[in-house]
């Protein structure tokens, strides 16, 4: 059976984000979190690869406590257990940490629960927008990756080969691989399900495993947290709001409309620029 461990990220409702003027960070009061919704996707093709091979998926977060409300979400889904690793030492983290400990999590999550062949993570999150925590860890863990996916075309359990195809600025990509594997998901990848109501009663009741820094005895805690997290934002703030001149076009017909569109994006009248020499019936110089 495949084994599918699927990354998630509780983030903040990007239509909610607001800045507060003063200091220019983020007002998180009030704000309500979500998954973010490139890794629902990867959790979609994850349960849609579980629906054709009967593959098993754990999904796996990082964050603080109230992170357990979406991972409940993904296990009404479908996903069949969620690990969150939660503790004040990761507090901090920038995508070198957070690679750093969810690449941990998995390793700890193949002791507990056997070989993980597919890893999915979405292409970015809302928040940090990186794109660099999915490769991070695949560097980590020494998996074959592909990312930008939008599509994945055969999963052959027994060849051990994955096969999809990836959106490149220039066009499309299909690529072929062996397992174990890491994706990252684009939202054009699949369209994510409705969770069905015995789903959500099994989630209503269904408790995470819980894992913190004493769950991991060889955790090198110079790795993890702001200890671990060379990056530093020095500064925040808001674009300056700038005015835009609109101007109305008015006339009869479509034909004056776009004749006056052009006096006004040239800065002359249209007879003029050609040459046309109105005391000369209307000919041209």
């Amino acid at each position: 059976m495949l084994h599918i461990v699927v990354c998630v990220k509780q983030v903040p409702d990007s239509r909610e984000i607001r800045i507060d003027p003063k200091n220019n960070t983020l007002i998180r009061q009030g704000v309500p979190s979500i998954v973010n919704f490139y890794d629902m996707h990867g959790l979609e093709e994850a349960l849609r690869i579980k629906d054709e091979q009967n593959a098993r998926v754990t999904v796996v977060t990082m964050g603080p406590p109230p992170a357990e409300k979406g991972l409940k979400e993904c296990i009404s889904l479908g996903a069949d257990e969620a690990v969150l690793v939660t503790d004040r030492g990761f507090a901090g983290a920038d995508t070198l940490a957070t690679s750093y400990v969810v690449a941990e999590t998995i390793r700890k999550v193949e002791e507990q629960w056997g070989p993980v062949d597919i890893v999915f993570c979405g292409k970015q999150t809302l928040d940090g927008d990186t794109g660099q925590v999915g490769p991070g860890v695949a560097c980590r863990l020494d998996l074959e990756q592909l990312t930008y996916v939008n599509k994945v075309v055969s999963v052959n359990e027994d060849k051990r080969r994955v096969r999809v195809q990836r959106h490149l600025e220039d066009g499309l990509e299909v690529v072929e691989t062996s397992m174990p594997v890491l994706i990252t998901a684009l939202k054009e990848l699949n369209k994510v399900r409705r969770a069905s109501l015995p789903g959500m009663i099994r989630a209503a009741r269904y408790k995470p495993t819980v894992w913190t820094t004493a769950d991991f005895p060889h955790l090198d805690k110079t790795k993890i947290g702001l200890k671990g997290s060379p990056t530093i934002v020095s500064k925040t703030w808001v674009p300056e709001v700038k005015a835009v001149k609109a101007i109305s076009i008015e006339g009869e017909t479509v034909q004056e409309k776009a004749a006056k569109l052009i006096d006004q994006l040239w800065g002359s009248p249209l007879p003029e620029r050609l040459g046309w020499n109105a005391a000369a019936n209307g000919t041209l110089d």
